[in-house]
């Protein structure tokens, strides 16, 4: 196994596993957890990385915020609403979500959502949102 190491050019190794996985607050999400893979704490100036781990029934509440998200479904299936239109994912499908645009998501299948999620570490837009779309 791979344990998390930083090297001398400040670059970071590790396996997923070795990230300890943290509930999503119940007001956002249900039955869904998050690892922060990399981020602004590891010295990633631009972008951080996510996995999510929806478990069957679980689902991100409805939200918007001023950051673009790119998303690659890793595992299982669900329905994913971007603005005013629902979409449905299966393993291997990507997903981009604009600044602003309200969103969320469901796990519809029997087993566990896994996806990864990048987002910016700051703002993508000055713009206020949610947009009507």
């Amino acid at each position: 196994m791979i344990h998390i190491s930083g090297g001398p050019c400040g670059e970071k190794v590790g396996h997923y596993t070795e990230i300890k996985s943290a509930p999503v607050p119940p007001d956002a999400a249900e039955k869904t957890f998050i690892r922060w893979l990399i981020s602004k704490k590891d010295g990633a100036p631009t972008f951080a990385m996510r996995l999510f781990d929806v478990e069957a029934g679980g689902k991100i509440a409805p939200h918007h915020h001023p950051w673009e998200h790119e998303i690659f479904i890793l595992e299982g299936e669900g329905r994913i609403r971007i603005g005013s239109k629902w979409y449905d994912f299966t393993k291997g499908s990507f997903i981009y979500v604009p600044p602003n645009v309200e969103h969320e998501y469901i796990n519809t299948g029997n087993g566990t959502l896994r996806f990864i999620c990048v987002i910016p570490n700051e703002p993508s837009t000055t713009e206020k949102g949610p947009l009507k779309c």
